[in-house]
């Protein structure tokens, strides 16, 4: 579609206060007045819009860089339902009680925070999916952790700074390759190189996860414990062969079958076990869990609280909140205002820590202008590539740079799609668990560190380094 000959190129000015004006919207909707994301978001859309129109847009222009934003987002919509239908029927056939009753025996109440964390770790660096840890092996953990009283929001922040190294450490993450591919970056150098800024951020938060979790537990949480044990054993088939979904999925995921086809495969065998387990369950009554999600009935308030969810339905609010982002993305990204604000910025750049800062920044930014982790990568990607050409910084310099600064920040932005879904699954507020994400947290202070330092840092061969222009 042609934009309209009324159109105007957008100042650096006015893009700042659109941006600024959508910011103070969104921030004071969602942590001033505890409205939910979607109302600010789409205020936000409807002013987009109204300037749009103002300076001269067609509902053309409009309705095509709506269509265009959403376009991006129709697979993830579609995992999203599919991870919907999967915890239901996984908890229906045990899998996730499953989990919770062996846990309880492996795991220590003084060492769980921390081994939340390296288990969430180790399983997603082997899917390369931090929503399936989030949404499957997070939800028993959060649930071990919680009946032993420890604070949700620092089991919250372990499961999900867990599955966030797994995501982006992974060569099956799709983040990760996004962000090897919009810097040009071989994939296996790129996980490599990320080494130099994950693995401290890694430690440090390894250390702050036991330091915290010790002693996390509430003294009265053994009798709640047992008491958890005999509902779930009373309730549900305990198993080990509900490891096998588990197996399932890492299967799937080293022979690299994608994401879509792997859930059906794991939704299929949760109903397969379920009808093994009751031969005589009704079809419809499975149809209804897959739609609605699991309701548990065991008696016990707090068992039924953790393990009634899953369902489309309880999906919907995410899939809303993800088609306005996205169609959010799309208008500024039509509109040029994401990329107004960035570009002048890229050419006044001074020095090595001042770009690798100023790209962590612009990460961060359209995390929190848009709440879409993609565009985190793309945009920052394209504006500032030609700026670490020119400092003589190589290719996977940048990668590196806009994984610390991306899709990992897309957790802590409330109105955020990870954070939101985050939220949802765990039912712990973004605002809650954001203090305990260390390893988000700590991701873009070590590349900040390693742009001034030098550290870690690739660059060019001598001879290919561009001069700068001042």
């Amino acid at each position: 579609m042609e934009k309209s000959t009324k159109w105007r190129p957008v100042h650096l000015f006015e893009a700042l206060i659109v941006l600024l004006i959508m910011l103070a919207i969104m921030g004071l909707g969602v942590i001033k007045f505890g409205l939910s994301p979607q109302t600010p978001v789409i205020l936000v859309i409807a002013l987009v819009i109204a300037w749009a129109r103002v300076r001269g847009a067609q509902w053309d222009d409009i309705h095509g860089g709506i269509i265009d934003g959403i376009k991006t987002g129709i697979i993830p919509i579609f995992i999203f339902l599919l991870i919907g239908a999967l915890i239901s029927v996984w908890i229906a056939a045990g899998i996730i009680p499953s989990m919770m009753v062996f846990g309880f025996h492996l795991v220590s109440a003084q060492w769980f925070v921390p081994s939340v964390f390296l288990v969430c770790a180790i399983i997603g660096t082997s899917i390369g999916s931090a929503f399936t840890i989030i949404s499957t092996i997070g939800i028993a953990l959060f649930g071990i952790g919680t009946t032993m009283g420890i604070n949700p929001a620092l089991i919250a922040g372990a499961i999900i700074s867990g599955a966030i190294f797994g995501d982006k450490t992974s060569p099956l993450s799709d983040s990760t390759n996004l962000a090897a591919a919009i810097a040009e970056s071989d994939l296996f150098s790129h996980i490599r190189n990320l080494m130099w800024t994950t693995i401290p951020a890694f430690l440090v938060s390894l250390v702050l996860y036991t330091i915290l979790g010790n002693g996390a537990a509430t003294t009265n949480h053994l009798g709640k414990v047992q008491a958890t044990l005999t509902t779930l054993n009373q309730n549900f088939t305990i198993t080990w062969w509900a490891a096998v979904p588990l197996l399932i999925m890492l299967t799937c995921a080293l022979l690299k079958i994608p994401a879509i086809a792997t859930l059906l495969i794991n939704i299929g065998w949760a109903i397969g076990m379920l009808y093994v387990e009751q031969p005589h369950i009704a079809v419809a009554k499975i149809a209804t869990m897959i739609e609605s999600g699991f309701v548990a009935k065991t008696g016990n308030a707090s068992v039924d609280a953790l393990l009634s969810r899953g369902g489309i339905s309880a999906m919907m609010g995410t899939v809303s909140l993800i088609l306005l982002t996205l169609a959010l993305g799309g208008l500024l990204m039509r509109f040029n205002l994401i990329q107004t604000a960035m570009v002048p910025l890229a050419k006044r750049l001074k020095g090595t820590g001042a770009t690798v800062t100023a790209t962590i920044l612009a990460g961060i930014g359209v995390n929190i202008f848009v709440g879409e982790q993609y565009l985190s990568v793309i945009l920052p990607g394209k504006a500032f590539k030609a700026t670490f050409n020119e400092r003589g910084l190589a290719n996977l310099a940048l990668s590196r740079v806009l994984e610390d600064g991306g899709t990992v920040i897309n957790y802590l932005v409330p109105w955020g799609v990870a954070a939101a879904f985050a939220a949802s699954t765990l039912g712990v507020p973004t605002l809650s668990y954001l203090p305990f994400c260390f390893f988000s947290l700590l991701s873009p202070i070590f590349s900040i560190l390693s742009g001034f330092t030098g550290i870690g840092l690739k660059r060019m061969p001598a001879v290919s380094a561009q001069p700068i222009e001042d």
